[in-house]
């Protein structure tokens, strides 16, 4: 019997409860899930602290700790290309194959809706508070972050010290021209 196979792509910065509850929602459709890291390239910036490595590592271990077993899904880093047209058949080349595609994001949905895929929007959960936007804000700001995410990801940022990463990177940078009087 073939198995019913779909792919879900986000750039997990960082991961946090809502990418598992969308995961597990995605699981009782599917049953393997392919979860593309997106943006696989980008780090230590404000928008994209964290490396596709350590995004694996929060994933992994989030996963596990969620009962999730290995044999269900399959995590792949996904550079950017830069190239919307021939997207797919990169994401295609990358990937074991898949019939069905989640996202919530309107260019994905129309690039693989284009390649004759089945594209389905997963449900958000509390999206006002279980978003990378706001994990990383509180991250800064010194306030509760760790009760959006899971455990996986309190350790890995605590291993890699994201959250001084964060801070530093968003210092301003200071001029090495100083006024002369």
């Amino acid at each position: 019997m073939e198995k019913k196979r779909g792919l879900l792509i986000g750039r997990m910065q960082p991961v946090h409860n809502g990418h598992i509850q969308v995961i597990k929602e995605t699981l009782k459709d599917v049953d393997e899930i392919i979860i593309g890291i997106g943006s696989a390239q980008l780090s230590h910036t404000l928008k994209d602290p964290f490396t596709a490595g350590e995004r694996v590592m929060m994933l992994t271990q989030a996963l596990s700790e969620n009962s999730i077993k290995h044999r269900h899904y399959y995590i792949i880093p996904m550079e950017d290309i830069q190239l919307n047209a021939v997207w797919p058949a990169h994401v295609k080349m990358m990937t074991p194959p898949f019939s069905k595609v989640f996202t919530g994001n309107p260019l994905v949905d129309r690039l693989f809706r284009e390649e004759g895929y089945d594209v389905t929007r997963p449900p958000l959960f509390n999206r006002e508070e279980l978003s990378g936007t706001e994990v990383r804000y509180r991250m800064l700001h010194d306030e509760n972050w760790e009760s959006l995410v899971p455990q996986a990801t309190v350790d890995i940022v605590s291993e890699v010290d994201g959250i001084q990463r964060l801070k530093d990177l968003s210092k301003k940078e200071v001029s090495d021209l100083k006024k002369r009087e």
